[in-house]
């Protein structure tokens, strides 16, 4: 099994007897005299050194033998995939099932999940074998397990609906794999709830999602203040908001953030309470719009090996998601040589023409265009060239009638490029290595930062010749340098760039 750590054990040691919230969900203490293991900020008393094992994952301590601690409930700590940039269809697919694609009533077969992935069912067995330690299958059930465990602990939704929002199609099967997997049972871990555990409303719910520091709240509530579209996004001074659609469901969560205990207070509310059928798909969504699971420890060092390049980082800096490729590739062609207001206020009107007004609770709510309202639609209140507008009606029409297409098959399409695409890799699917060399902004801060340093004179004469040609030679071969240096987290050098502008 190819699950290496990445640090010794003796960092393991100092980190879980600091309590050190940056290792949270990055590795999990098991204490064998008790039979449990821990998140390494657990409030309980440090085991002793002799008593403890060290693992990757919650499920490798569970495949030990162990049960998850009721004090720090591993359930809630962030995600983390330390094979993370190792395989692209193991990643891919870890993405899938964590959105729950092999549980709940719109579930698919593993066969079905690998033809998705473009590979055999058989391969992708051997693949989870070799960097999971698991099957997929096997994954899949944790993943519920825990979200169900969170679920348990944080709210009072009913066992009954707590089993099916986590997945489950029957509530014995539920029951049955708790007591096996866990080696607990469901009405137990409700009598350890917490206190101040949210009563669930109809049609809402209140749940807390952690992250590890640093989060630099700061930077990503100014990058989504930009971009909002009134009534569809909303934001506080600790808060970010806004409507959601998956598949029939609709609605809107808020999410406030908690420095103090590095983690965001989620509200999400529903049209329906088919909403909460949904649910561990909504929030895995919305913690990949936030970049909670983001292990910034391993990013801002390997950003702090590209020199000049990037003198200085701004610690904490995560990627912002969107909601849906469909939107992040609206918003790319939207913002085709034109300045960020520029493109707001477009998108803003594509928003208020083609969105629909839905009052979800007691508030009346913006949602995003459908592919297919944008694909019959004239465009004419949007002032831009004609051949952008003819792009975004042919995506829609793409998405409408290929709505699980691969982002890159949109390439197919006039007058959609690489850096739009590229653009929706980044933002609608938050994928962690896409630096965006032919981005002007990432282009512009990469040469002004190279030509700062002194000894750098072979760019700093070009610069003043005002050699264009030399210049972009010059960018092409040092911009393919820094991909290779920063991948796979190529994403978070052009945030970087980005707020350094």
């Amino acid at each position: 099994m190819n699950t290496t750590k990445r640090f010794s054990d003796e960092s393991f040691r100092r980190a879980r007897l600091a309590r050190d919230a940056r290792f949270d969900g990055l590795f999990y203490v098991g204490v064998l005299s008790t039979g449990i293991y821990c998140r390494p900020i657990c409030p309980a008393m440090p085991a002793k050194e002799e008593n403890v094992r060290y693992f990757n994952t919650a499920l490798a301590a569970a495949n030990h033998g162990l049960r998850p601690c009721l004090r720090c409930r591993p359930d809630s700590a962030p995600h983390s995939n330390p094979w993370m940039g190792n395989q692209t269809s193991v990643n891919r697919a870890l993405t899938l099932i964590n959105e729950g694609i092999l549980s709940g009533v719109d579930s698919i077969t593993l066969e079905q999940l690998a033809e998705k992935l473009g590979i055999t069912s058989r391969y992708l067995r051997e693949l989870f074998k070799t960097y999971v330690g698991a099957s997929p299958k096997q994954y899949a059930l944790y993943q519920q397990l825990m979200f169900a465990k969170q679920l348990l602990h944080q709210t009072t939704m009913p066992i009954t609906e707590v089993a099916f929002a986590a997945g489950f199609n029957s509530v014995r099967r539920f029951n049955e794999a708790f007591a096996q997997e866990l080696k607990l049972t469901p009405s137990a871990i409700r009598k350890q709830r917490a206190a101040g555990s949210v009563q669930v409303q109809a049609n809402s719910i209140n749940l807390k999602l952690s992250y590890r520091p640093p989060f630099n709240w700061a930077h990503m509530r100014a990058f989504y203040q930009l971009r909002a579209v009134d009534e569809m996004e909303w934001l506080g001074d600790n808060s970010y908001g806004r409507t959601i659609t998956l598949g029939k469901v609709r609605g809107y969560f808020t999410a406030v953030h908690n420095s103090e205990q590095s983690c965001f207070d989620i509200n999400i509310v529903f049209t329906d309470t088919d909403g909460l059928l949904q649910l561990k798909r909504i929030v895995s969504h919305i913690r990949r719009l936030l970049d909670l699971d983001a292990d910034l420890i391993e990013v801002e060092a390997r950003l702090s090996l590209l020199g000049n390049a990037l003198p200085k980082i701004n610690t904490g800096v995560r990627i912002p998601g969107v909601w849906s490729t469909f939107e992040a590739g609206c918003r790319a062609i939207l913002g085709q040589q034109v300045s960020v207001e520029q493109a707001v206020k477009l998108l803003k009107l594509l928003t208020a023409h083609y969105g629909e007004r839905v009052t979800v609770g007691d508030q009346e709510v913006l949602f995003f265009p459908s592919a297919e309202a944008i694909a019959k639609a004239e465009l004419t209140e949007l002032k831009m060239p004609g051949l952008r507008k003819s792009a975004l009606r042919a995506l829609a029409v793409f998405v409408s009638e290929c709505p699980d297409s691969d982002v890159e098959q949109w390439l197919k399409i006039k007058g959609i490029g690489s850096w739009t695409v590229n653009y929706v890799r980044l933002r609608g699917l938050s994928a962690p290595d896409c630096l965006l060399a032919d981005d002007l902004v990432v282009k512009n801060q990469v040469l002004a930062n190279i030509s700062s340093d002194p000894q750098e004179s072979e760019l700093i004469d070009i610069i003043h010749a005002k050699d264009k040609a030399a210049i972009k030679s010059y960018y092409l071969e040092k911009s393919q340098l820094i991909g290779q240096a920063i991948s796979p987290w190529g994403s978070y050098l052009t945030f970087q760039l980005w707020s350094q502008q």
